[in-house]
């Protein structure tokens, strides 16, 4: 197994990798600084889009825009002039609210969660859930969550994962029309890891791949939640993971420097790091299709 750096890029917040298998780049946000990263994962060389801080997440649509997941706002961002466009609001508002990671699903709708951090004892999180359809519209899916992270839909089951990072717990849903969830269940429970989990991916295999945010590696659990794989990084901080390449058979992990809560100083830490020879493939991820 070999890890590298890609390029000489270093994040605040390294979140949400999407491999772009039209054109042979990863792409990446920076959560922090508003930028999201279109990269060449050959030279390394990098072009750079400026958001609204914070980014929550975003994913590609259609063939010349993202979709982002703003503070407490969706939109459609143009990439060729660099426009945006708003969808809709969430509904909450809190200094301590945000939009986090989020995620297409197979139809080409756009699913993503929030973080409401701070909370005191018995305080109840704000926000929850939310699904953009493929018509812009907004629905708020689910509740409760402090920490929504890694939301992902299994490539073949009709399943939906989703991390919760405050409980330390990925969840598992079934999903149905217009991204109804139901029958949520405990899939993962990371705190005998000592850590909490972060973004997820699968594999072509049915594994899901989550980074474990707190202890420097990413880890790989079977279709009845077992710990199958562990990979530990030369990076505190991993926040989340893809695969990518020609084959699918790259790992790429996004890291933290400085998330606002969490920080490190290492070389590495906030770079784009490339896995090679984990022994698996990734399984190919949706493109959303939203207002196409």
């Amino acid at each position: 197994m070999k890890i590298t750096r890609i390029g000489q890029l270093r994040a605040a917040l390294g979140e949400c990798p999407v491999w772009d298998a039209e054109n042979g780049r990863l792409w990446m946000a920076d959560c922090r600084k508003g930028e999201i990263h279109s990269i060449d994962v050959q030279t390394g060389v990098s072009e750079t889009y400026e958001l609204p801080a914070p980014i929550g997440s975003f994913a590609l649509n259609a063939t010349d825009e993202l979709v982002v997941a703003l503070k407490s706002e969706f939109g459609l961002y143009g990439l060729a002039d660099r426009s945006l466009r708003i969808l809709g609001h969430i509904g909450d508002s809190h200094p301590n609210l945000r939009l986090n990671d989020g995620a297409p699903l197979p139809d080409g709708s756009f699913v993503a969660g929030t973080m409401h951090i701070f909370r005191q004892p018995g305080e109840e999180p704000l926000g929850g859930l939310f699904h953009v359809s493929r018509q812009g519209q907004l629905t708020r899916l689910a509740r409760g969550f402090g920490v929504v992270n890694g939301p992902v839909v299994h490539p073949e089951l009709p399943l939906f994962f989703v991390a919760d990072s405050s409980q330390r717990k990925i969840y598992r849903y079934t999903i149905g029309h217009d991204a109804v969830l139901s029958d949520r269940r405990v899939f993962v429970d990371t705190e005998s890891l000592g850590t909490a989990p972060d973004g997820c991916c699968f594999d072509s295999s049915g594994g899901l791949w989550t980074a474990l945010v707190h202890i420097g590696a990413i880890a790989r659990f079977d279709a009845a939640g077992v710990l199958t794989d562990r990979i530990d990084l030369p990076v505190k901080h991993p926040a989340s993971l893809c695969f990518g390449g020609p084959d699918l058979a790259d790992v790429f992990v996004t890291t933290i420097s400085d998330s606002g809560r969490l920080k490190a100083e290492g070389r590495l830490d906030g770079a784009l790091l490339r896995i090679e020879g984990s022994g698996y493939r990734g399984a190919p991820r949706p493109r959303c299709s939203i207002g196409v």
